[in-house]
């Protein structure tokens, strides 16, 4: 039964049943007999389908959702009989949002000295990504905002509050400036992430706010994109204060607070809501719950970084 009930959610993944057989490494036919078998044994039609998948049946859906807990629940019992034998071991899978990339080091390399049989996969991903991914098992945690738009059934710890800054230039307009207004950042020409991220969307807020229109001379869905444009002393943009800290600047790039309004976000560990957690679940959450203090304990200050040598 498990492995059917893997089929569907590969189904759910890939809305594709050639793919959804590659993923889950059988034969398109095989997965559709197992998705047929499953339609049998619960005496309903889960997918519509025709000549490929169409969409799933509200049956389906609800099948789908009871699928998701089944399978959760039998990986954390196979993760928690192996840890028992053999240690915490295994791949633990964490997308991140752009903005928050650089510090996911932070977690990972104190998470890997305790226990280090255990392998990471960090991906890239938009913030409505990290939770649909969440919710269909593909990742078992997320890096992402916690306190602006609906997070859905989830368990969120947070991490550190995340301030802004305009990077730019000590020779452009409002370098010399010890700190400056949304108002004043709406009027330089910004390169951004791309509107599919959330960054983007705050960002986007805060100058309408300050009555300005974002129009970006240049978007990307990569924060290294950003940073290396700004780096060359000709571009400038809007980052959170720790991805500059962490990316570093040069003699000549500043970044500056941007103040009125004093706008801070949440940025926190996401992870599925089950009972109990799966070992390598409970063991990232208890490092994100001792990081936290360090993290959030001081607020970056603008600051000239000078080279050596």
């Amino acid at each position: 039964m498990i492995d059917k009930l893997e089929f569907l959610l590969a189904l759910a993944r890939e809305r594709h049943f050639g793919r959804a057989a590659e993923a889950c490494g059988v034969t398109q036919p095989t997965l559709s007999a197992g998705v047929k078998q499953l339609e049998d044994a619960m005496g309903v039609l889960l997918v519509n389908r025709g000549s490929r998948f169409r969409s799933f049946t509200p049956e389906g859906e609800r099948v789908l959702a009871w699928a998701r807990r089944i399978v959760g629940d039998a990986r954390a019992m196979r993760q928690e009989l192996d840890a028992l034998r053999h240690g915490l071991t295994g791949r633990l899978r964490i997308a991140a949002i752009p903005t928050t990339l650089a510090m996911v080091a932070s977690l990972t390399t104190p998470f890997r000295m305790r226990h280090p049989n255990v392998q990471f996969t960090i991906l890239s991903r938009t913030s409505i990504e990290v939770l649909a991914e969440l919710e269909n098992l593909e990742i078992d945690a997320g890096v992402t905002y916690l306190d602006n738009e609906p997070l859905g059934r989830v368990n969120a710890f947070p991490l550190y509050r995340e301030h802004y800054r305009l990077l730019t230039s000590s020779d452009a307009p409002f370098g010399n400036r010890a700190t400056v207004t949304w108002a004043e950042v709406a009027q330089v020409p910004l390169c951004l992430l791309t509107p599919d991220k959330q960054n983007r969307r705050i960002i986007d807020e805060l100058l309408r706010g300050a009555g300005g229109t974002p129009q970006p001379t240049l978007e990307s869905n990569s924060m290294i994109v950003l940073f290396a444009h700004v780096r060359t002393g000709r571009w400038a943009s809007v980052m959170p204060a720790k991805l500059a800290e962490t990316l570093g600047l040069t003699e000549t790039i500043r970044a500056i607070p941007i103040v009125e309004p004093q706008a801070v976000h949440t940025i926190g560990l996401v992870v599925p809501a089950r009972a109990p957690m799966t070992p390598l679940t409970a063991a990232l959450v208890a490092e994100a719950q001792r990081l936290a203090p360090q993290l959030d304990a001081v607020e970056p200050r603008e600051r000239r970084t000078r080279r050596r040598g």
